[in-house]
C-alpha cells in the first residue's frame, strides 16, 4: 500500500486483508496482497502491466514523482522510436513484490492500437534513446 499510495500517488479505494483497489489516473487498479513473492524476472517480458497517459506533462509528472519518492526504476524513462507514428515515452517501475509497472505516452493516439503498418512491437534496443 505504501508504494502505491504514499509513492505512486494512487487513491486508496475499497480494502480488505487480501486486497485493495486503488484510483490513478482515472484508472482502477486492485492489488491483490499474498504471502509468496513472484520470482524476479529477467527483462520485462512475460509479466508487465503496462498504463497509457493522455498527457506527457501527466507521464513526466509520474516520473519525477516516482523518482522524488524514491521508487525503483526498472528501466529509466526512454523515449522509444522517435520521429515514427509509434513514438512514445515510456518507463518502468518494480513494485515491493517485483511487479514491472510500465507506464507510456503516445506522441499520436492512433499509434495505441492503430499504425498496424509499423512492425515494431515490445523491446527494439537500437531504437531507444535516453530522454
Amino acid at each position: 500500500k505504501k508504494f502505491f499510495v504514499d509513492g505512486l500517488g494512487c487513491e486508496l479505494g475499497r480494502e480488505s486483508k487480501t486486497a485493495l483497489t486503488l484510483g490513478l489516473t482515472g484508472n482502477q487498479l486492485v492489488a491483490h496482497l499474498t504471502e509468496k513473492r513472484a520470482d524476479e524476472q529477467r527483462g520485462i517480458y512475460p509479466r508487465h502491466f503496462g498504463l497509457i497517459f493522455s498527457s506527457e506533462a501527466d507521464w513526466q509528472a509520474l516520473a519525477d514523482r516516482a523518482r522524488e519518492k524514491g521508487l525503483p526504476f526498472y528501466r529509466q524513462p526512454t523515449r522509444r522510436f522517435p520521429g515514427t507514428r509509434a513514438e512514445h515515452g515510456t518507463f518502468f517501475l518494480e513494485d515491493p513484490a517485483h511487479n514491472l509497472l510500465e507506464f507510456k505516452w503516445y506522441r499520436y493516439e492512433s499509434a495505441i492500437f492503430g499504425e498496424r503498418d509499423f512492425s515494431h512491437v515490445g523491446d527494439a534496443g537500437a531504437h531507444n534513446d535516453e530522454l
